[in-house]
């Protein structure tokens, strides 16, 4: 199965499904395009490094939205990719893409749906809003993507409790280890292997 992998960053979770390629674990799994939606991206730098196509597709270098879903469109054709993986990927996908690729999208959110999730909630703020709130628990959810921030199907969740000395940094690189890097390639591996169906906004899992 090709991927296409969405990277706005550093790149880590991106590097976790390398990996994993590379180990076996995700035997028919091709990364197949890498799109950031950054220059400055050190996800680039992992993609090339390991010889994986990549593209650079900004919303804000196109006067017209549409254009840009297109193009982004266009480059997931040319690559052959059937399944979409957000990873770490900051800006919101057009729905030219989201409806080419209905129940084909997944994103990796760092906590626990329906919890510290939708509009703004990214990057370190929900780790911010998990230690503001005070619970105790907290963790990384993989779901698939729609038209609405967060309201996907919900495909698997791990967590990982927080402790009383955390700060939103701690507490982000553990869950990015412990949660992410975990449970962003088993959802791969799922869907590779046919053991993932959707009805009525529920995902369910065949062992």
């Amino acid at each position: 199965m090709k991927i296409a992998v969405f990277v706005s960053g550093g790149g880590t979770n991106l590097q976790a499904i390398i990996d994993r390629i590379k180990s076996g674990y995700l035997s028919n799994v091709e990364i197949s395009v890498v799109i950031s939606s950054s220059p400055n991206a050190y996800a680039l730098t992992r993609a090339k490094d390991n010889n994986i196509p990549s593209k650079v597709l900004s919303r804000k270098d196109y006067g017209d939205p549409d254009l840009w879903d297109e193009d982004v469109l266009k480059t997931l054709d040319e690559s052959g990719a059937e399944l979409i993986v957000l990873a770490g990927y900051l800006s919101l996908l057009g729905p030219k893409v989201v409806k080419a690729y209905n129940n084909r999208i997944i994103n990796i959110h760092p906590a626990l749906i329906p919890s510290f999730c939708g509009k703004g909630m990214y990057g370190i703020r929900p780790h911010n809003a998990v230690l503001e709130r005070g619970v105790k628990v907290s963790g990384a959810t993989v779901h698939f993507v729609n038209e609405v921030y967060d309201e996907g199907p919900i495909l698997l969740q791990k967590a990982e409790e927080v402790r009383f000395d955390d700060t939103p940094e701690t507490l982000q690189q553990r869950i990015m280890k412990n949660c992410e890097q975990d449970i962003l390639p088993k959802a791969i591996k799922l869907i590779s292997e046919g053991k993932v169906t959707i009805e009525n906004n529920i995902a369910y899992v065949r062992e």
